[in-house]
């Protein structure tokens, strides 16, 4: 006689470590060291993976094509190095997550619903207007000298490199720290809004931090684009409106940047003094944005409820 075995459902491990049913960022459950645990792994290989690309990149640069050693500027190379190391990331998490946490690379997406790349694509578009504006705005109020702008071959390298890779850059840092830090740290709490509270403090705490600005304007500047990030994923109950607006803000600020380097390299000075009042007007449209998230999902859930 044939004996019966019953079937087991793969899905029960995973649901044990995602509950559907609350709001994202809050939504991962997970033993207690593993936030710890992959709070190490992403500050880990910032540091690994920037200081291997990064050196690469200056060996090349240096010893083959002359560089400067003091020249400190982002060239096309180096660019690219920076961007690839912080897409290299990812694959870490998702293995931290998987592994020691049991939850799935699409639960650090979304949740209780799919990943919609419509929404994703639409939300860039309406974003990429909000941002014309600002930085129009930051122009008039920090305005770059004309002197600065120029388009040498150096500057076309650089926006290829910009186009291609930033917005897998801009989109890797949100599945790292708006996706999988802000819902493991939110699991330390079994009440939903502490899980909120704790989890998009503590992560947009180690996203600025991580940014290493010395200067108090910049670092309100990343705290607020880490904090209206995340409460854009946590109205959308997902990522597609925080890669959107982090896409459009770095591919502006990179792609300004380089048209206004003179022809050469981009100039990343965070040291005090290198910001100014001028950049809460990124704030500004990072409260802007959520603002206009709420609108665009609240009109989203009144078109999908059913008619009495």
């Amino acid at each position: 006689m044939r004996r019966c075995v019953p079937i087991r459902d793969t899905n029960d491990r995973h649901d044990r470590h995602v509950d559907r049913t609350r709001p994202f960022g809050a939504h991962l459950r997970m033993r207690w060291w593993v936030p710890v645990l992959l709070t190490a792994a992403v500050v880990a290989a910032t540091y690994l993976l920037q200081l291997l690309l990064t050196g690469a990149a200056a060996v090349v640069e240096i010893g083959l094509l002359g560089k400067d050693p003091q020249d400190r500027t982002l060239t096309p190379l180096t660019y690219l190095a920076t961007n690839l190391a912080i897409i290299g990331i990812v694959p870490v998490v998702l293995l931290v997550m998987s592994k020691a946490a049991g939850v799935s690379w699409s639960d650090l997406l979304t949740v209780g619903r799919a990943f919609s790349r419509r929404r994703l694509f639409g939300y860039t578009g309406i974003f990429a207007l909000l941002m014309v504006v600002v930085n129009l705005a930051v122009h008039l109020v920090n305005p770059s000298p004309l002197s600065a702008f120029a388009v040498t071959g150096t500057t076309v390298a650089l926006l290829a490199v910009v186009l291609l890779t930033t917005p897998f850059q801009a989109a890797a840092e949100e599945i790292v720290f708006r996706g999988a830090l802000t819902a493991s740290y939110g699991s330390w709490f079994r009440a939903a809004r502490p899980a909120l509270v704790a989890g998009i403090v503590l992560s947009s705490l180690l996203f600025a931090l991580l940014h290493t600005s010395a200067d108090p304007w910049m670092f309100v500047h990343y705290l607020g684009l880490a904090g209206g990030t995340a409460v854009m994923a946590l109205i959308g109950r997902g990522l597609e409106p925080a890669i959107a607006f982090h896409v459009v803000n770095n591919v502006f600020a990179m792609g300004i940047g380089a048209v206004f380097s003179s022809g050469g390299g981009i100039g990343q000075d965070r040291s005090a003094g290198a910001g100014g009042p001028y950049m809460l007007l990124f704030v500004l449209a990072e409260v802007i944005g959520v603002l206009i998230v709420w609108r665009m999902e609240k009109r989203r859930a009144e078109r999908s409820a059913p008619v009495a």
